[in-house]
């Protein structure tokens, strides 16, 4: 205080901002007045305590009210409550990357209430009934880049923020008493099974549950797609291939009322070809690959094998996660980490790695910050993924914060003591049985959320909770999670009869919904309305150019290592879920799955516009498929035709066919169509699923 009142009056620390500066006379008696409070002698103590009543009337005229805090009464206990959260919302959002208990910039912490009142360094941040007399206030108004801006770095605090905080000083700062409540939501773990809602002329529990949630958004269903829009995407959600051109004609003439359901009957028992596809969601789900870091030293390894075995025979989903917790030879590439060379933090130990694939993959949990400090963005402790880490460690960890050993030895935990405990006398193979059913229990209701989640969002575009990792956040719908989750765990986690439940819905037959961006998708304030347009996988467009037009890969490229050898018989062509990445899918968003991944990148982006239009795969498959191409349809008509056909499912339009022809002439070249392929395979109707 003493520093700012001395400053020039045009200085930004300068005290007061605005009014009569103290005199010198002043500013002298209120160091007396300062000293001889902190003083021990009691000669000195005496003597100035006859000032006291003049400095305090100097500090209340300078002030222009008093200095103590003003409490504002009308506000209810739950009103305070609620004030203190969005508080420390903001402080959390905006300062807690620099003023939390690992980093104190300043000496401040802004993470609890005593080092909030406390202030630092530099003094108080705050004078409780005074947010204009408030550094914290005076900081967060300040311009970008000025020396005591706050924050320093990144977004500044938004202007209804800075608003509220204000509100909140003015008021007296006041902070709740008893236990501080969560600034985080946190979702139930336990299973729930809601009633469900009587809806007139609606029998399936989806669209029960969708329509009063639309009704009460003030949304009705959209329109349904089309019989040959139905084939197509189905086609492409179920076995990721396309429909025939006679498979399409002889549906579209089906007449029977439950062709729609029969047809998702027939594609869920394509055992195979279901495989082959799916194979590609949970490679990326389990970060299984047929080559990468890790697998040459045996720290990582593949489980094509058994993936594939427990796809093609629908293994349920609580044995597929005992099998992957609890592992055989086969199966416990999932959890083995990879052993990275060199200086490796700690919080990537191969049992931390298991931690936070376990957590993310079956719970929905990111435990990533809490790996290394007390999480910044849950109530997370380092602790408790100790805890969890310790099951998957054949040696007890000791704790490291920051990658600093904190000498302190991690007990044994399950993340949720409600689920059970874990027997820390017994050994890593027994743990990790007795973590696999402690798991699957039916009471881990997060489980089966989390999966079914999963689908949801792999089969409409977004999940119920979206990002689906943040099982925490509010779904759109908490009634329609519960009930398929609960609906799942009580019918043997059967994944194909989940699918065919979502499928089978009229929700999932409504007219897609374009996004224009993928803030769009994330948003907190998102409103379901239909499903969301969706573009075709990596694997997807692949195995469609190749079934249509050329095979993109050969059969001597499938990762037959990684894969079991009766898949030479399975296939109708080289898949490419069964081939290495390369620069070609990788362009389309395949990811390398060194780390889990549960959401590819799907916009529209340069480097695959390159590929596209550039790169030598495809180019080189446009040209040999041309070749093909001209050689067994020498008439134009016949070959547009065809092409129509076998990539869009549907025959040109006048106008389209006369274009093509022109185009091409009487007789085609390889040239040109190969132009033409490319042309058709670039529109969004092939790109996206309908």
């Amino acid at each position: 205080m003493i520093r700012r009142i001395k400053l020039p009056k045009d200085d930004d620390d300068a005290m007061p901002t605005k009014g009569k500066r103290p005199t010198a006379a002043e500013i002298k008696l209120l160091e007396d007045w300062i000293n001889a409070e902190t003083a021990t002698n009691s000669k000195i103590q005496n003597k100035v305590s006859q000032k006291n009543v003049q400095s305090k009337a100097i500090l209340d005229e300078w002030m222009e009210s008093p200095v103590q805090p003003v409490v504002n009464s009308s506000l209810s206990e739950e009103q305070i409550v609620e004030l203190n959260i969005k508080v420390r919302s903001i402080l959390a959002h905006s300062c807690y990357s620099c003023h939390n208990a690992t980093k104190t910039k300043g000496g401040l912490r802004l993470d609890k209430k005593e080092f909030i009142f406390k202030g630092g360094e530099d003094g108080p941040v705050l004078i409780a009934g005074y947010p204009e007399k408030s550094d914290l206030i005076r900081r967060i108004k300040l311009p970008d880049g000025h020396d005591d801006a706050m924050p320093t770095k990144g977004k500044r605090v938004p202007q209804e923020d800075i608003e509220l905080l204000e509100y909140w000083i003015k008021t007296g700062a006041t902070w709740p008493s008893g236990p501080e409540k969560s600034l985080y939501r946190v979702a139930e773990l336990a299973p729930r099974n809601p009633i469900l809602p009587i809806v007139k002329g609606i029998n399936h529990p989806i669209d029960r549950f969708v329509f009063t949630y639309l009704k009460s958004s003030n949304n009705t269903f959209k329109q349904s797609i089309s019989d040959a829009q139905f084939i197509r995407r189905v086609y492409l959600d179920v076995i990721g291939l396309l429909p025939s051109p006679e498979e399409v004609n002889r549906f579209l003439a089906n007449i029977n009322p439950h062709k729609r359901e029969q047809l998702v009957d027939q594609l869920l028992n394509q055992n195979t070809a279901y495989a082959q596809h799916w194979l590609s969601f949970w490679n990326d789900l389990l970060r299984n690959d047929y080559a990468g870091p890790g697998y040459i030293d045996g720290g990582r390894s593949q489980i094509g094998h058994w993936l594939y075995a427990s796809l093609k025979n629908n293994k349920s989903f609580d044995v597929l996660v005992r099998e992957l917790i609890n592992p055989q030879k086969e199966s416990e590439g999932f959890i083995k980490g990879i052993i990275w060379r060199g200086t490796v933090n700690s919080s990537q130990s191969a049992p931390m790695q298991a931690a936070q694939n376990v957590a993310q993959v079956f719970m929905g949990l990111n435990l990533k910050c809490a790996s290394c400090h007390d999480s910044f963005i849950s109530d997370w402790k380092l602790e408790e993924s100790y805890a969890f880490a310790n099951v998957f460690s054949t040696k007890a960890l000791e704790i490291h914060k920051c990658d600093l050993p904190t000498g302190k030895m991690a007990s044994y935990g399950v993340l949720y003591p409600a689920l059970g405990k874990i027997n820390a006398s017994v050994s890593k193979e027994e743990r990790l049985k007795q973590l696999s059913e402690i798991f699957v229990q039916k009471k881990n209701g997060r489980l089966y959320r989390t999966f079914v989640n999963r689908i949801w969002a792999q089969l409409m575009g977004r999940g119920i909770v979206e990002p689906v990792d943040a099982m925490d956040n509010a779904p759109w719908s908490q009634d329609l999670l519960d009930w398929l989750a609960y609906d799942f765990a009580n019918n043997g986690t059967d994944i194909k009869r989940l699918i065919r439940f979502i499928l089978s819905s009229k929700t999932y037959q409504m007219k897609a919904i374009g996004v224009k961006s993928q803030e769009f998708v994330t948003a907190s304030n998102f409103v379901f309305k239909g499903p969301l347009r969706r573009r075709l996988s990596a694997e997807q467009f692949a195995d469609g150019f190749s079934q249509v037009f050329h095979p993109l890969y050969t059969d001597s490229m499938i990762a037959k290592k990684s894969l079991p050898k009766e898949i030479f018989k399975e296939i109708p062509f080289a898949r490419a879920s069964l081939v290495k990445n390369d620069a070609f899918l990788t362009a389309l968003g395949r990811p390398t799955r060194e780390n889990v991944t549960t959401n590819r990148n799907v916009q529209g982006n340069l480097l695959q516009a390159l590929e596209l239009t550039n790169g030598v795969k495809f180019n080189q498959a446009l040209l040999d498929g041309a070749s093909h191409w001209v050689q067994r349809y020498p008439l134009s008509e016949q070959l547009v035709q065809t092409l129509y056909q076998q990539s869009l499912g549907r025959k040109p339009t006048v106008k389209e066919l006369a274009v093509a022809i022109k185009y091409l002439g009487k007789k085609p070249q390889v040239a040109s169509v190969q132009d033409l392929a490319w042309a058709m395979f670039l529109l969004p109707e092939f790109q996206f699923i309908p």
